[in-house]
């Protein structure tokens, strides 16, 4: 059962990555402004959607293996909460703000970006992290 759920966790967590990676078209895709705060809103949800799912993959395995609360566990739990802060409060300034105005678009996109890079690179140091740990 450990084994399934193990496996589970790491395929989730490499189509979180590949999602996140297709989340760099949402700002080049959509130009209107309407559209783009409506497609950041379904990017949101899928990402806290896939994010759950490998936290609740992750505990599941972590209860059913029987698994020492450790280190390596502790920063999975703190990457999954720097990572689910930073989309929140990303999608919070898309949602408030007037996208009306061409400059405030083009921060709102740029923003978008930095924070989906940010995001990738957090959550592929914690992948060769946890890699590196599993090796021994």
């Amino acid at each position: 059962m450990l084994a399934e759920m193990l496996l589970t966790h790491t395929v989730l967590i490499y189509a979180f990555i590949g999602f996140l990676l297709l989340g760099f078209l949402v700002p080049m895709v959509k130009k209107e402004p309407l559209a783009f705060k409506k497609a950041s809103f379904i990017y949101t949800m899928v990402f806290q959607a896939i994010i759950t799912m490998i936290l609740f993959s992750g505990i599941v395995a972590l209860i059913v293996g029987e698994l020492d609360f450790n280190v390596p566990i502790i920063v999975m739990i703190a990457v999954f909460a720097v990572m689910m802060g930073i989309e929140i409060s990303k999608h919070k300034k898309i949602k408030k703000a007037n996208l009306e105005d061409e400059a405030t678009l083009n921060l709102m996109r740029s923003g978008f970006t930095k924070a989906s890079v940010f995001n990738l690179i957090v959550l592929v140091a914690i992948t060769i992290f946890m890699m590196v740990v599993a090796k021994g």
